[in-house]
């Protein structure tokens, strides 16, 4: 039976608005709508008088009544304080505070007043879901409104019906139109946040299959450790009995075999220190130990599915292919290189691949595979191709660069160190043996 888990839900702030209502300190908010506010309350006789013919109806700066208007907007905005503890009621308290106001009949110098409510209205928006500001918003629409129509009823310059007009269309103004806009606002900043968190869980899942894929990579060496430490351990197994049938015959070559023995226990312990932590899994078959000298093999069986491969090997006079190259090394560089067939198959059909193994510095070994351009647009998702590659050479201490060519195509290219100690070994062992 499945379990039902109750699952709390946040009575605060919605994280989205929140993050929006922080756009300033509301100290800066409530300072400047006072100081617009008192601006514009200081100026419009100003404005009035500069129309001589027109009647002055707005109270002069010194009278009771203006400065009763400058008070309210002061107040209103100190109210403007509370909006971040109180997001719900500051609306409905700037509003409030008008109404002492109303009975002054101030005329039109009240309508200042929905200036500091809109401002209210829009922060509110801001800071909580509009399910939650439906009751506060229509009370401070209804102050407004009544605000109007006493005002209108106590100028005497106009009736009831008129001054509820007139609130009506300050309530779009100073409600409907903060409403819109903090609506829109909030949207776009929640979107945004939902795209960031989109992409923060898709790097997540991306983080996740590249962990995933190293680890398979990874499992995929460990399983091949078994047939690399069998290889070592054959060489050792086949030269302790030919110490055992010189020890009395030839002491000398016996202690040459003996210092051989080391030196493949060596190599054996180095490649286990490498890979140690990595366990075999037992689902798949024993593979055998792939070297630079199946190339010639893997190229042949490429180029029979359908692929044109050419191949090309530079080793230096009388030196064997990777004869300086340790097991692992081979196998990291010959898995380095199927890979890559594999990605120009799969990314560049069609399209001609060059192998290049350069065995003739005395440092390293350089192996490159080039494909030209696609010959048709491919898709698909990215593969993990790239990391196993970057996981095998880093294992062996070799460098592996990739990247576009100047011809469109791709390059591949791991440099392999050459290690002096596994240099003469194969040989070295036959002779043993004999």
């Amino acid at each position: 039976m499945p379990t039902v888990t109750a699952v709390e839900r946040p009575s605060g702030p919605v994280p989205g608005r929140a993050c929006a209502s922080r756009g300033g300190a509301p100290w800066r908010v409530a300072l400047g709508t006072g100081l617009v506010l008192v601006g514009v309350l200081a100026g419009l006789p100003g404005l009035e008088t500069l129309d001589e013919s027109a009647p002055t109806t707005l109270p002069g700066p010194g009278s009771s009544a203006w400065w009763a208007c400058l008070a309210t907007v002061v107040a209103q905005a100190v109210a403007l304080l509370g909006d971040r503890r109180l997001p719900r009621a500051t609306p409905v308290l700037v509003a409030g505070l008008a109404l002492p106001l109303a009975t002054a009949g101030t005329g039109e110098l009240f309508s200042l007043t929905s200036g500091a409510v809109a401002v209210a209205s829009f922060l509110a928006v801001l800071a909580r879901p509009l399910r939650a500001l439906v009751a506060p918003l229509l009370a401070t629409a209804l102050l407004v409104v009544v605000g109007e129509a006493v005002d209108a009823y106590a100028a005497g310059t106009s009736g009831v019906g008129a001054g509820i007009t007139t609130g009506l269309l300050q309530t779009v103004g100073a409600v409907g139109l903060p409403l819109l806009v903090g609506t829109l606002v909030v949207s776009r900043r929640e979107a945004r946040e939902a795209r960031k968190q989109s992409v923060r869980a898709a790097e997540g899942e991306q983080e996740a299959l590249v962990r995933a894929a190293v680890a398979d990579e990874r499992t995929a060496m460990a399983r091949e450790l078994h047939d690399i430490a069998a290889h070592h351990l054959s060489g050792i197994a086949v030269m302790a009995a030919a110490i055992e049938r010189q020890i009395d015959t030839d002491p000398a070559r016996a202690k040459e075999s003996v210092r051989l023995v080391r030196g493949q226990s060596t190599a054996v312990l180095e490649d286990l220190r490498r890979l140690v932590g990595l366990l075999r899994t037992d689902t798949d078959a024993t593979r055998g130990v792939h070297s630079l000298d199946g190339l010639g093999e893997l190229v042949a069986t490429t180029r029979a599915a359908g692929t044109p491969v050419d191949l090309r090997v530079l080793v230096a006079d009388r030196a064997r292919l990777g004869d300086r190259l340790g097991p692992i090394a081979q196998l990291a560089a010959y898995r380095i290189v199927q890979e890559s067939l594999a990605n120009a198959n799969r990314h560049a059909p069609g399209a001609a691949v060059t192998v290049e193994v350069d065995d003739r510095p005395r440092e390293a070994v350089t192996v490159t595979v080039t494909n030209g351009p696609s010959q048709a647009g491919t898709g698909g998702r990215r593969g993990f191709g790239l990391v196993g590659m970057r996981e095998r050479a880093d294992l062996v201490g070799a460098t592996l660069a990739y990247g576009p060519t100047p011809e469109g195509g791709w390059r591949v290219q791991v440099v392999v160190p050459k290690d002096a100690g596994a240099a003469g070994l194969r040989p070295q062992q036959e002779e043993v043996a004999r």
